[in-house]
């Protein structure tokens, strides 16, 4: 029986996960993974994503990764490691995501007590995570923790984003949604970015996109018009409540009152990072 109110993992963690997600459309990483040698954005993102995993192949980026086309994931990967280590990349993402934080939070911000304190809940959340079968989480858990409380509090962002994802993926097996059905049908749905973007950054053709809402409609998840059904929105909702439920154990670890708590503060960081233009807006439109 969990200790929390309804929705309480979710709620927190959807005002934590922005400030690890804003390197991901941020010129920051761009810039300084160029300086490094890598500037195509596929191979950035790889490089970016997978340095906790050591110097992998596209098998084990595609298989942890799940909705890349693994045809564009072997475009780069492992060549990327032959322009820069896996620990250089590390390297790399920290100084990106340092110049990004001060550029989105400022430094009154980024030297406050509510910061110190949102970094200090977020990796007390993070302490009840579990290794097993979550790669990437198990991954971003065997690197230190930066001493600033900024970088420290976007690594256990990414402790607890990858935790949650790892889990999300065996809920999305269990209910017989490949990677393509589960862009697809999260694009459908009220949370998703823009489908065409979300298409061509993972490598699918539009060919390979159209063959999965056909396999959605033939199981009465999407309806002609390649929006959700009654069931469809039924499955999505149910994957999120799968989802949180195996994703409880960090925030019945940080309990009821450092739940509420992270989520008040996480959840100003956001929207000062939302305020500062840290999401493009095209990205996230529905078209």
């Amino acid at each position: 029986m969990t200790t929390l109110p309804e929705h309480a993992v979710r709620r927190c963690y959807s005002v934590v996960n922005p400030i690890h997600s804003t390197v991901y459309f941020s010129p920051e990483i761009g810039r300084e993974f160029a300086a490094a040698g890598l500037d195509a954005p596929a191979a950035v993102y790889f490089a970016n994503r997978a340095a906790p995993l050591g110097r992998v192949g596209a098998g084990a980026v595609t298989a942890t990764f799940y909705n890349f086309k693994h045809d564009l994931v072997a475009l780069h990967v492992p060549r990327i490691w032959e322009t820069l280590s896996p620990e250089e990349a590390l390297g790399v993402r920290l100084r990106a995501v340092d110049s990004l934080l001060r550029r989105l939070l400022g430094e009154d911000v980024l030297g406050s007590k509510e910061l110190a304190e949102a970094a200090e809940l977020a990796l007390r959340a993070a302490e009840a995570c579990a290794r097993p079968a979550r790669p990437l989480y198990a991954a971003n858990a065997d690197l230190p923790v930066p001493r600033e409380p900024h970088l420290a509090f976007w690594h256990a962002a990414t402790l607890l984003r990858e935790h949650r994802g790892d889990g999300h993926l065996m809920a999305l097996t269990t209910a017989g949604l490949g990677p393509l059905e589960a862009l697809v049908s999260h694009t459908a749905s009220s949370q998703g970015a823009a489908a065409g973007w979300v298409r061509s950054s993972r490598g699918w053709s539009e060919e390979e996109w159209a063959a999965a809402r056909g396999r959605l409609r033939d199981r009465g998840l999407l309806d002609d018009a390649g929006g959700l059904t009654a069931s469809g929105e039924k499955l999505r909702a149910d994957l999120e409540d799968e989802t949180d439920r195996l994703d409880a154990a960090p925030y019945e670890h940080l309990g009821p009152a450092g739940v509420a708590r992270l989520t008040e503060l996480a959840a100003g960081l956001t929207a000062a990072a939302r305020a500062a233009g840290a999401f493009p807006a095209q990205i996230f439109a529905k078209r």
